[in-house]
């Protein structure tokens, strides 16, 4: 294999998209929501940092990995969560720009994204995260997904005065459309995940904030206490897949998946002719013994 391939190509480097998946994506955009806000309420400089170089680092361990790593993986999900509903918030009540601008603004970053990430490897496929720049193009999206989804929620819960738990039962009804899509309709399995993962963020932090917020209909426990419950019972199920291993994608476990390009070499295989020399053996005249002669 050529050195350039050698380069090219990692094994797959996200989780399979089992019930377990979707459990931890919900959990994580109510954590980050909750975080988010409990954070900021202490102090904006500290939310501030703790989302920048939180991020960062997290980003940064998980792009430093050769293969799939729960804990990693998971780590860098809940930082990208936490940052992304600073960047939305933070655009919100820093500018005074409306939900309703804010919204179709990520969206349009979003989909650029997306568009991009197309254009330059031709799949939006996670069964295909393998390359440096998948990879990169990955959590761009997923970075994107989270701030469109931010503002979404934040829209149906505020602007429009839905409140938390109607937004709640808005988006898991959303949330159901492509998964009926895909198994009843044959949509396209692509289309189908972005679109679901799109809807898990307001979906997530629409019951997180229903449980921590003491307006709009919320039950006012709190955001640290809220952030608390839900980590723990992220640390749990992170450290249950990690050693169970149940959400490793079958290409990283050597089963199946996109394969790695094998050349076929002709070896010469040449025809020797080896050489079988005729050896005349003597076969000498039987003897009578001695005795009988």
């Amino acid at each position: 294999m050529s050195k350039k391939l050698d380069k090219r190509f990692l094994r797959t480097k996200v989780p399979e998209i089992t019930a377990m998946f979707w459990v931890l994506k919900l959990l994580t955009t109510g954590m980050g929501e909750a975080m988010s806000d409990a954070l900021g309420q202490k102090s904006v400089p500290l939310a501030a940092a703790v989302g920048i170089f939180g991020m960062a680092l997290a980003l940064w361990l998980q792009l430093r990995q050769q293969e799939y790593s729960a804990v990693h993986y998971w780590f860098a999900v809940m930082m990208v969560a936490v940052f992304g509903t600073m960047a939305a918030d933070g655009i919100h009540d820093g500018t005074g720009i409306g939900y309703a601008v804010t919204t179709p603004f990520f969206a349009a970053v979003t989909a650029l994204i997306f568009w991009r990430w197309y254009r330059s490897e031709g799949t939006l496929s996670i069964h295909s995260i393998d390359t440096k720049r998948r990879e990169k193009f990955y959590w761009a999206a997923v970075l994107g997904t989270f701030a469109l989804g931010t503002a979404a929620g934040d829209l149906t819960a505020f602007q429009l005065n839905w409140g938390f738990w109607l937004s709640a039962v808005l988006f898991a009804v959303v949330f159901a459309i492509p998964a009926i899509g895909w198994w009843r309709l044959h949509w396209n399995p692509v289309f189908s995940f972005w679109f679901a993962y799109v809807v898990t963020r307001p979906l997530g932090a629409s019951f997180a904030d229903g449980f921590s917020k003491p307006t709009n209909g919320g039950l006012g426990v709190g955001d640290p206490t809220v952030s608390l419950i839900a980590f723990a019972i992220f640390v749990v199920l992170v450290a249950y897949v990690a050693v169970t291993k149940l959400d490793v994608q079958r290409d990283a476990a050597g089963t199946g998946g996109p394969h790695l390009p094998h050349p076929h070499v002709e070896l010469p295989h040449p025809h020797v002719e080896l050489p079988h020399p005729h050896v005349e053996l003597s076969h000498p005249e039987p003897r009578l013994a001695p005795e009988l002669d």
